[in-house]
């Protein structure tokens, strides 16, 4: 694969205030949610230049979203803006005042990558969903989802994608994971290595994450694309769970994890120190499998030796460069 291939266009987009610095700079530049705080407007774009699993190249615009900066975007510098874009990621603030406003700039902005780059893909992020009432979440998002799929249908791009998103849980995580991951040309190749894996392991499940980013690339159990009903994995019916023996599994695993995975990273960073491999009562190991990759792994057996456990890790790293 050319070197040009494996640089992707991110265009992140939104009004002023909508947060996209602020989940750019957690997801990519290791802040907390605390740290976001010091943050300026951006002016005009921001381009960022970011390694992702080794040879693919992450060209993020951070694309300023003052008015005057739009109305740029949409005129001077709109073949320069929208031209070889990947992926539009689009940001709205559930307490803005102005949504129509906002409809229309993601309509705008739709139009463009319709005549400069048609195959992009779009997803767009609901954020600060935090400062929404827990019982009216679903209800405006369904009601966003649905006025912004009509919009993106109208202009060709019928596979509009959306996330509930907030930098204070770890919702930002499963949005910016499936994001990046709709980039990443070979998954079906590292899905179908996890899957061996786990089976030698005898593990219950495997998950990889990226190194720098600990945002999810694939598990040995699939179901990444998570529904929004946080209960859909669960099993209602205790007969039914004691005859199948089948323990429920938390939906929203993957983003916890890597939430708690960097939180614990930016906590060795302090303390001036990296960690390659750790073990949890000798059933979660979380280990280096390659220099861009750290895997997950949760063990059915606990009497296996570590070094075993260890010694297949460091076999296995040839299947996941």
């Amino acid at each position: 694969m050319s070197s040009t291939n494996n640089r992707k266009k991110l265009l992140l987009m939104g009004r002023s205030g909508s947060g996209k610095s602020s989940m750019r700079s957690i997801i990519f530049s290791n802040y907390s949610a605390f740290d976001t705080r010091r943050l300026g407007a951006t002016i005009d774009v921001e381009h960022s230049h970011l390694r992702f699993l080794g040879n693919m190249t992450l060209n993020l615009w951070d694309c300023g979203g003052q008015d005057v900066f739009m109305e740029n975007y949409f005129s001077k510098q709109k073949d320069h803006i929208f031209q070889m874009v990947q992926v539009l990621i689009h940001v709205f603030d559930v307490e803005s005042q102005e949504v129509i406003k906002d409809i229309e700039i993601f309509m705008r902005s739709l139009k463009q990558l319709k005549k400069y780059s048609p195959d992009a893909k779009i997803f767009v992020l609901l954020h600060k969903m935090d400062l929404v009432q827990l019982d009216k979440r679903d209800e405006l998002f369904q009601i966003m989802m649905n006025k912004l799929s009509e919009a993106s249908t109208e202009y060709g791009f019928p596979n509009l994608v959306g996330f509930p998103t907030s930098i204070w849980d770890e919702s930002l995580y499963r949005a910016w994971s499936q994001i990046v991951c709709s980039l990443i040309p070979n998954m079906s190749t590292y899905e179908t290595n996890l899957i061996k894996f786990k089976e030698m392991l005898n593990a219950y499940e495997i998950i990889l994450f990226e190194k720098m980013t600990f945002l999810v690339i694939c598990s040995s159990n699939g179901n990444l694309q998570i529904n929004n009903d946080t209960n859909s994995n669960t099993i209602n019916n205790k007969d039914e769970k004691k005859k199948s023996n089948i323990v429920a599994i938390d939906p929203k695993r993957f983003e916890k994890i890597s939430n708690i995975m960097k939180n614990f990273k930016q906590s060795c960073t302090k303390l001036k120190s990296d960690f390659k491999t750790f073990v949890l009562n000798d059933s979660i190991y979380v280990s280096e499998i390659s220099p861009n990759m750290v895997c997950f792994i949760v063990l059915n057996d606990t009497r296996q030796s570590q070094q075993l456990v260890l010694e297949n890790v460091s076999k296995a790293s040839q299947y996941f460069q």
